[in-house]
């Protein structure tokens, strides 16, 4: 018979093996990351910029999940760091633009073996990786996570 308890049980937790398992790959990530000087929030960040060149603020946080709160702070971070340069739009001068740096593009080179890196030590058959990433991020979807709610 089901104890009344049982869905407080942490077993029982879809969320905890994803917190843990978050937390352990961002452990795993420190020290590739360490040598380039980045947390594993401002490496993510870079990926976006990377990818995109020059994106607004907001964009950014969409493409992370992340909101202004923790973004600001974070940028400029980078910006001190010379990866990411911020500056007022010429439209509409409420939203901060932000484009990737000569030296930022630089660190893309250096940082180019880290996800090689990590996969060698995180070892899952591509065919399970490929369908965690695609169960997490309809979870995200379903979750309405990046849309604003």
């Amino acid at each position: 018979m089901a104890d009344q308890f049982d869905s407080l049980k942490l077993k029982n937790q879809i969320c905890f093996p994803l917190y843990a398992c978050a937390k352990e790959i961002v452990k795993a990530y420190k020290p590739y990351l360490d040598e380039l000087d980045l947390t594993y929030t401002q490496y993510i960040t870079m990926m976006v910029m990377w990818e995109h060149k020059e994106l607004r603020v907001k964009e950014v946080g969409r493409y992370l999940y992340l909101d202004s709160s923790t973004l600001t702070p974070l940028l400029k971070r980078l910006e001190e760091k010379g990866y990411v340069a911020r500056r007022r739009s010429t439209e509409d001068e409420r939203d901060l633009i932000v484009s990737v740096t000569e030296r930022g593009e630089a660190l893309r080179e250096r940082a180019l073996t880290v996800p090689e890196r990590l996969a060698a030590c995180v070892k899952i058959e591509p065919e399970k990786a490929q369908t965690l990433y695609e169960i997490l991020y309809e979870l995200l979807d379903k979750l309405g996570a990046g849309d604003g709610t």
